[in-house]
């Protein structure tokens, strides 16, 4: 008698499965991989190669504090001051109209990026006034100093948000 199941051939199993070439998805994410990479350098390069604006403003404070404990000229601490929060505001909102604020709406301005009015009511009001008068007075240089330290720490964190 013949078995059927003795003519049968024995499995054959495929051949293993090589690891070359890579399947169509692990080559779209190599390229994702490279891309990002190639864009991550390219970001860093060109953050580090952009001044940053809080620490030249921070140096320059700091060179207007060790300048006006040298002196102890008000008026030209003020004025420096001043100055150095309109160099600041320009930089750092270039897209507004800074440039050309004057006076109240100045003051207002530097106010819009702190809480409260210590500009326009307060001891930064002394900006506005000192341009006009040489023989200025500070009654707490100090506190205009930390006003200007913390309007400066507020712009280089938020930008030009509050404009």
């Amino acid at each position: 008698m013949n078995d059927p199941l003795a003519q049968l051939k024995d499995i054959h199993l495929p051949p293993a499965i090589g690891w070359w070439p890579p399947a169509p998805g692990w080559w779209l994410l190599a390229l994702l991989a490279v891309g990002s990479m190639i864009w991550l350098g390219w970001y860093l390069r060109r953050r580090a190669s952009r001044p940053n604006l809080s620490r030249e403003a921070q140096a320059a404070l700091h060179d207007i504090h060790a300048a006006w404990l040298e002196h102890g000229n008000d008026a030209r601490l003020a004025g420096d001051l001043s100055a150095l929060l309109r160099r600041m505001a320009i930089s750092a909102c270039p897209h507004t109209d800074v440039a050309g604020l004057t006076g109240e709406a100045w003051l207002r301005w530097l106010d819009a990026g702190l809480e409260g009015e210590a500009f326009e009511k307060g001891i930064g009001r002394v900006l506005l006034e000192s341009a006009y008068r040489p023989d200025v007075r500070l009654e707490d240089p100090e506190a205009l100093l930390a006003l200007v330290r913390r309007w400066l720490e507020q712009a280089a964190n938020s930008g030009c948000d509050h404009v």
